[in-house]
């Protein structure tokens, strides 16, 4: 299985899948999964013909966990390695929910002289966390009871939070059950310091001074029923705050669309990465 490692760490082990050939996508996964949610999206972009990278994130999927390194800085030096290591020119970067922050605070810190275009999905850019100038935000009670279950039965949690991340209920069974098991089994096996570390990290750090950095082509999917991260603090502020995107609004999607409405996203992606 191939892994990014460093020299100077021997706790530093990246796993990544790496499909294809021609212009590079690396594909950031959301919290608390895998690279493994990508899914439905790999094959239509080999398809398309490009070559598709897909990583977990440290302490998630099949990476090593580590003790600390689990802020936007960190995490998104580890993708700067990926890139590094693997002599990736002319990269296109995909955020999905956490993912986003990677993708911005990559431009941040290593500028976009290597990046091609960037999507946006179900994203957190650019603030989760209600604030008096944030007024659509979570709130901070809500995020308090988040670190909490996190921190006192994580597994019972996660199980809950997969039937909100696809708006699952009675009612409105969404996805299967059998992708509900599939989502809580990669959930409940990441590293519990990795999980609580990385949702602190995506709560708290706001993107919004960082959104001018964001200066190639860029992409912005969310759902207008996105329960986890609403479009009215992440999607909306994002389409308003970066200069030359393309701002696609998924009616009815939760904040899993790229499973629920998978045909739709795809069609998007394809749109974009087409010249559309």
């Amino acid at each position: 299985m191939p892994y990014i490692t460093k020299q100077d760490s021997k706790n530093f082990e990246l796993y990544y899948e790496d499909f294809g050939s021609g212009q590079p996508i690396i594909l950031i996964h959301g919290w608390p999964l895998s690279g493994k949610s990508w899914e439905l999206q790999v094959p239509v972009l080999l398809d398309l013909g490009y070559r598709v990278i897909t990583y977990d994130r440290k302490g998630f999927g099949k990476s090593a966990p580590t003790s600390d390194g689990y802020d936007y800085d960190g995490l998104t030096a580890d993708l700067h390695e990926i890139i590094t290591q693997l002599d990736l020119k002319n990269v296109i970067l995909f955020g999905f929910s956490m993912g986003g922050g990677e993708v911005v605070r990559y431009l941040t810190n290593y500028g976009s002289e290597n990046v091609d275009k960037i999507a946006l999905i179900s994203s957190i850019i650019p603030l989760v966390k209600q604030e008096d100038d944030n007024p659509n935000g979570v709130p901070q009670e809500d995020l308090d009871g988040i670190m909490e279950n996190l921190k006192t039965d994580r597994v019972t949690f996660l199980e809950t939070f997969h039937k909100n991340f696809y708006n699952y209920g009675l009612l409105s069974q969404t996805v299967s059950q059998a992708q509900l098991n599939y989502d809580w089994s990669i959930a409940s096996c990441a590293s519990p310091i990795a999980t609580i570390k990385c949702a602190e990290s995506w709560a708290n750090t706001d993107f919004r001074p960082e959104l001018g950095n964001v200066n190639v082509k860029t992409l912005i999917v969310h759902g207008d029923n996105d329960q986890i991260v609403p479009i009215d603090t992440a999607g909306k502020q994002a389409a308003e705050s970066i200069a030359n995107n393309n701002f696609v609004i998924i009616e009815g999607a939760p904040h899993g669309l790229n499973v629920t409405h998978a045909e739709q996203l795809n069609a998007t992606i394809t749109f974009f990465l087409n010249g559309n």
